[in-house]
């Protein structure tokens, strides 16, 4: 590798390994060299190998796999999950929309209180009393994980007689919310970010990979009703939506409601 004054090294040897990349040497889903042989082919050190395969894996050009080595990252094609988002209703009923996924272990049920991320999004100041329960679920023909979470304040428990049994499943929750006399809306915002370590771990990401992040806001007759949160590999997952136009007044008290 020839060498660059003035450049740091590590961003150098990241260049030399994505112009091999590029070039098809390490082609998209190989396994690359161990970092003793990237260090011997390229003539740097240890720390240097490491802190340029960590750009590589920033850039997303290549994933890491705990005890198997760092790999192209593979051809983009189709995700191997679709989350089909739209609320569908059959016969009068709401259809639960999780016919190919199953728990892999008993929900979490808790009492908490709102935050700085959840206290918006409901309407509520920080430090409200909510319910939370937390599940997480595995797709069935995939393997992929995906972790729930439903946050329903006490007064929405109260109003709709959820307070013995506010954990309901999706479809059972919004039908008892519209008995209660509600016309139910929703809105949904979706997101991307570096995952915790505690979330890399549960949702079995490998390193590099992001997390997708969809909060839908259900609403009622006075505003937020709940919270349900969905985090999942943003790699393997497309979320898909069907989309009614709105009138103009409507979208634009939408725009003016909607921040962050």
């Amino acid at each position: 590798m020839e060498l660059v004054r003035g450049d740091a090294l590590y961003r150098q040897l990241a260049n030399a390994i994505r112009s091999d990349i590029q070039s098809g040497e390490y082609p998209p889903g190989s396994l690359l060299p161990s970092e003793s042989a990237l260090c011997e082919r390229y003539g740097v050190s240890r720390p240097t190998v490491r802190q340029a395969l960590a750009a590589l894996r920033t850039e997303g050009l290549i994933i890491v796999q705990r005890g198997k080595g760092s790999f192209v990252r593979a051809a983009a094609g189709a995700p191997a999950v679709t989350l089909e988002r739209a609320i569908t209703r059959s016969a009068g009923r709401y259809v639960d929309p999780e016919t190919e996924w199953s728990q892999v272990e008993s929900p979490t049920v808790y009492r908490a209180t709102t935050d700085a991320t959840t206290g918006p999004l409901l309407g509520l100041d920080e430090g409200e009393a909510v319910f939370g329960c937390d599940r997480l679920m595995t797709h069935q023909p995939t393997g992929t994980r995906a972790l729930l979470r439903t946050v329903i304040p006490f007064a929405t428990a109260a109003g709709a007689d959820l307070g013995n049994d506010p954990m309901r499943p999706q479809a059972e929750l919004y039908a008892v919310l519209e008995a209660a006399g509600h016309r139910l809306t929703w809105h949904e915002r979706v997101s991307a970010r570096v995952p915790a370590p505690d979330e890399a771990a549960v949702l079995r990401l490998p390193e590099g990979v992001p997390v997708m992040v969809i909060r839908r806001v259900t609403g009622g007759n006075d505003g937020p009703l709940l919270l349900e949160e969905t985090r999942i590999s943003a790699e393997a997952t497309q979320a898909d939506y069907v989309i009614t136009p709105q009138g103009r007044a409507t979208a634009r008290r939408s725009r003016a409601g909607t921040t962050g």
